[in-house]
């Protein structure tokens, strides 16, 4: 009897000792992670702490900067960096774009493929006027899902070879995943290809074409949160955006910020191509 017990306070032990060890192997796979500022999958997130002061996002402005990836800049300096992911074209594109140019802004339209091929009159518009134009993805996919590099590049190659046949040049080396999901595989092979990602530190709930937010639900998240070095998100399809972006252009003026553009955050302000 005595042996049976001590048999089965062995095993008892042994069994222990290997959970124990998992346990620990899982706990510094999570850390590393944690470290690399992104699981192996996710989705880009941001808390806002203070109105006025930059949010905390899935990861910190240096982890994600080893990727040659940014969501803002670190700076006191009242800039903004005003940017529009462009889906499709449902007839507020001009609008904004006549905003920017009363105020001279120059701001960044991420496309994708149907906005290519459905509004080549207003990418060469964008180009014509100052703007950036850069890659948001051919077919707007999950990119995180996509475990190949061929099939990750295709998506940004057919989108580059779009642009220069309505322009006749070459797309600058800049991306934003659709929906912000990404991976830090996604972020590395972007990287090897020689892009540099675009997050962002301020967006609001403008893409429901059906529910789209009032005037001062737009202000309400626009003027309160933004911050200095802010890399905003617009989506070009939101009725609301074009009704209010003079105003708001104006107001973001009047609390003594300017904007940048996002060559400030590639060496030597200089795109890459």
């Amino acid at each position: 009897m005595f042996h049976i017990f001590r048999r089965r306070h062995v095993i008892l032990v042994v069994a222990l000792c290997l959970t124990l060890t998992l346990a620990s192997l899982l706990y510094g796979i999570n850390q590393r992670a944690i470290a690399t500022g992104a699981s192996a999958t996710g989705n880009w997130g941001l808390h806002f702490d203070i109105n006025g002061q930059p949010p905390t996002g899935n990861a910190t402005p240096d982890e994600l900067a080893q990727y040659n990836a940014f969501f803002m800049r670190q700076t006191d300096e009242k800039v903004i960096y005003l940017t529009f992911d462009c889906g499709y074209e449902n007839g507020h594109t001009a609008a904004i774009l006549d905003a920017l140019k009363k105020h001279h802004v120059s701001a960044t339209f991420f496309v994708v493929g149907n906005f290519l091929e459905t509004a080549p009159d207003l990418v060469r518009r964008m180009v014509a006027e100052g703007h950036t134009v850069a890659n948001h993805t051919y077919n707007h996919p999950d990119m995180s899902a996509i475990q190949s590099p061929e099939a990750f590049a295709q998506q940004l190659q057919q989108v580059e070879a779009k642009f220069k046949e309505i322009t006749g040049q070459d797309m600058v080396r800049w991306y934003r995943p659709p929906q912000g999901k990404y991976s830090v595989q996604n972020l590395t092979m972007a990287q090897d290809m020689g892009y540099t990602t675009f997050f962002w530190s301020l967006a609001y709930v403008d893409w429901y074409q059906d529910n789209q937010p009032t005037k001062a639900q737009a202000f309400d998240k626009l003027l309160t949160r933004i911050h200095p070095g802010a890399i905003v998100l617009l989506h070009s399809t939101s009725a609301t955006n074009a009704a209010i972006l003079d105003e708001l252009l104006t107001k973001w003026e009047e609390m003594g910020y300017h904007f940048g553009t996002l060559q400030d955050f590639v060496p030597n302000g200089t795109p890459s191509t």
